[in-house]
């Protein structure tokens, strides 16, 4: 397996230590998906946990309804295989995308605006979240970051549980790629998935809503600001979208009913 960081001679100019000096750089790869042998999408990606990244993505682009349905098999170089269950037909041109899916765009390749939104149930009630244990999830992404420490340059996606510790923390330069290694890890533990929140480390567009929901997440929060369409449609579906979430404070687009005062245990 390819390591997610490089490292390369760079010239650095005006940083106080100038000249030529070793730099790490987020791995950008790119990952074919084939549904029974049929190529149905290339994703671009930061290597490792490709087997969580492919079945959330099966997942989350509605390929599979349920885990189980289809598993991951790496044909190596880069290839992955998404092998049916007995019993299991799916069409793979219904899913094929008109072109490859960059780092920073999830739904850039779909071939039609048709296809861009996956059938989610509204989002189920609760859970209420002190406002404590929203202030303190910076500090704990920030803690679990690695590739970003390195690099500077990789953005990560963690999976709240109920108990509000951090059930599981993936990193790619993709977000929305973050989020799929993320449903892709629990996916076994259970569906939909029992973790109540999402936090993630950009900004909060409409398909990492969207991938929350068919995940059953209800709160998706973020560091960065939420896309107006990310807003509309967690609105629609009932969720908590929270923005520019820090220490100090936060913006909640909608849901509000899902945050509460107090601390923990109060």
């Amino acid at each position: 397996m390819h390591e997610p960081i490089a490292y390369r001679r760079v010239l650095q100019v005006g940083t106080g230590r100038p000249g030529d000096v070793d730099d790490s750089l987020v791995v950008e790869e790119p990952l074919e998906i084939r549904l029974g042998g049929v190529p149905i999408a290339v994703l671009m990606r930061t290597p490792g946990h490709d087997a969580d990244l492919i079945r959330g993505f099966s997942l989350t682009e509605g390929i599979a309804l349920r885990p189980g349905e289809m598993e991951p098999e790496d044909l190596g170089g880069g290839r992955w295989d998404l092998v049916l269950a007995e019993g299991v037909e799916v069409d793979p041109e219904k899913f094929r995308r008109s072109l490859y899916a960059t780092s920073s765009c999830g739904v850039c390749g779909k071939a039609s605006i048709d296809a861009v939104r996956v059938t989610a149930a509204p989002a189920r009630p609760g859970p209420v979240v002190p406002r404590a244990v929203m202030d303190g999830l910076p500090g704990l992404l920030e803690a679990a970051q690695p590739v970003f420490a390195a690099t500077g340059a990789a953005h990560a996606a963690a999976a709240i549980d109920a108990a509000w510790g951090v059930v599981v923390v993936r990193e790619d330069v993709g977000r929305h790629n973050a989020v799929d290694k993320v449903v892709g890890a629990l996916a076994h533990t259970g569906w939909p998935l029992i973790a109540p929140i999402l936090f993630v480390s950009g900004r909060i567009s409409f398909e990492i809503i969207q991938k929350a929901a068919v995940a059953g997440i209800p709160i998706v929060a973020g560091v960065s600001a939420a896309s107006s369409l990310a807003v509309d449609l967690g609105d629609e579906l009932g969720m908590t979208v929270v923005g520019f979430l820090r220490e100090t404070g936060f913006t909640v687009y909608c849901g509000p009913d899902r945050i509460g005062p107090g601390t923990v245990g109060r």
